[in-house]
């Protein structure tokens, strides 16, 4: 006995009307988002001048074609290209995520909401371009800071109780979903035209974690974001000429990403959109490191000075102990060789093993040079994780979103050193006063590492005041950022 199969257009999924809805109508008037939002842009931007200076990243940089000007394009930061907005968006979104260390979110599903500046960025910079040719006014940097918040409160909020790597998807998937929605409203598309490009976002083919993870841990993971946030503005752009859209993408049944990707289950919130993911975004300061290891490098460092202090060094450490949160073990927690730098700044016992033998950890030390030392992996070898309930428990309380981790060191003349336990990161809301400060050194030393000091005195001076930013037109901006 067979059933008839409906074939009558069902209304759009409530998942997407929500977030086109929130896009299209939510006024943000939270001052700590717009706020944390203007240092996101400074430090997102400061990310990707670093990463120019690897040459990894910079091969994957420019047009497809190359030679290829594209008149009106959008200009990408540290460089002389000027590309469609598709194409500077992977620039963009490639060299902010390059180094692993622009911002961060932490929930059932991990994330970096600051990838989706690579498409926001070339959407505006090339629409306010094109406005200007036509004799009409550029898109202001306030346009850009908006579309910056409600990106992040997309990708934010579906992170917060849906786990993608649980499935096997990488959290880019998240990227692509909140940059269609908010580059097609910088786009000007009409509700259904939105909803359609939302629904693409998810029936495309999705990334799968396999890049950063070992035994295949690689690369990708740099450039995975860049892709996801282009392809939402090819998306968006699809969208706009009247391409359909497919309401049921997520709940259809057998054909549905729910059934197909999700195994049979719905997305589950916790809260509505708003401005909450902006206000509480972590920031990575002081080292490029995958963020579950962040506090315990911050211990490493300071236990490194302590043993400076006691005439000892790394070499009289017999075994470390990390008591730490399910998440650093499920994704970080790694022992035998590692291939590359991308394989070694997603494995905490070598984010751990660097500062207390050098007393630093910076994006240099991932390279081959610094990892040929036989004292890494000797240290490596004696560095051992344990699992905290309670700080499993702290690390998805939405009140604290601690992630804490605690370094026990025993010495080969059997000293135990008192256990040093960092539950926030200096990047977290919780030590926002005292890590603002430097988040404004990171970013001067790394306007420094591409521009002139002239070039640097120019950016400094429209882009560390917040009045000034918000009325910077996109276009003037990113003259001012190009090379």
């Amino acid at each position: 006995m067979s059933s008839t199969i409906s074939n009558e257009r069902p209304q759009p999924d409530q998942v997407l009307v929500a977030i086109v809805d929130y896009v299209l109508n939510y006024k943000i008037e939270s001052k700590v988002a717009w706020n944390t939002a203007f240092y996101c842009f400074l430090d997102t931007i400061g990310c990707g001048l670093e990463a120019l200076t690897y040459p990894a990243c910079t091969k994957l940089l420019g047009p497809v074609v190359p030679g290829t000007i594209v008149p009106n394009g959008a200009k990408v930061p540290g460089t002389n290209y000027q590309l469609d907005p598709i194409q500077a968006a992977f620039n963009i979104g490639t060299i902010v995520r390059w180094l692993d260390f622009n911002d961060t979110w932490l929930a059932a599903e991990w994330g970096h909401p600051s990838d989706n500046l690579g498409g926001i960025l070339a959407t505006a910079d090339w629409l306010s371009r094109t406005q200007i040719a036509k004799g009409e006014k550029s898109l202001k940097a306030k346009q850009v800071l908006e579309a910056m918040i409600m990106a992040h409160e997309v990708q934010g909020v579906l992170a917060l109780e849906n786990s993608f790597n649980k499935v096997g998807l990488d959290h880019v998937i998240l990227v692509k979903v909140a940059s269609t929605a908010v580059v097609g409203k910088l786009l000007g598309l009409s509700r259904d035209e939105l909803l359609n490009a939302v629904s693409l976002a998810f029936v495309d083919g999705q990334a799968l974690r396999t890049y950063r993870h070992a035994p295949n841990t690689g690369s990708r993971k740099s450039w995975a974001a860049g892709d996801a946030t282009s392809r939402a503005v090819r998306l968006a752009l699809i969208a706009q000429t009247g391409e359909m859209g497919y309401p049921s993408v997520l709940t259809a049944p057998v054909w549905g990403f729910y059934d197909v990707s999700f195994k049979g289950n719905p997305f589950k919130f916790q809260r509505d959109y708003g401005s909450y993911v902006m206000e509480n975004i972590l920031f990575k300061i002081s080292f490029p490191a995958e963020f579950h290891a962040q506090t315990a490098a911050e211990a490493a460092m300071q236990l490194h000075q302590q043993l400076k202090e006691f005439g000892k060094s790394s070499d009289d450490i017999e075994r470390v102990t990390i008591r730490t949160h399910e998440a650093a073990i499920r994704i970080i927690d790694k022992k035998g060789p590692l291939h590359n730098p991308a394989d070694r700044d997603h494995c905490i016992q070598y984010m751990v093993a660097v500062p207390l033998i050098f007393g630093r950890l910076t994006a240099e030390d991932y390279e081959n040079h610094i990892a040929l030392d036989p004292r890494i992996d000797a240290l490596r070898d004696k560095i051992f994780c344990v699992e905290d309930p309670q700080f499993t428990i702290d690390y998805h309380d939405p009140q604290k979103r601690a992630i804490s981790n605690a370094l026990t060191v025993v010495l080969k003349d059997g000293t135990v050193l008192p256990e040093l336990v960092v539950e926030y990161p200096i990047g977290h809301p919780r030590r926002r006063q005292e890590g603002i400060p430097k988040l404004i050194e990171k970013y001067k030393t790394n306007l420094a590492r591409v521009f002139s000091e002239k070039q640097q005195k120019q950016l400094l001076e429209v882009t560390l005041d917040y009045d000034t930013f918000i009325d910077l037109d996109v276009s003037e901006l990113m003259d001012l950022l190009a090379r």
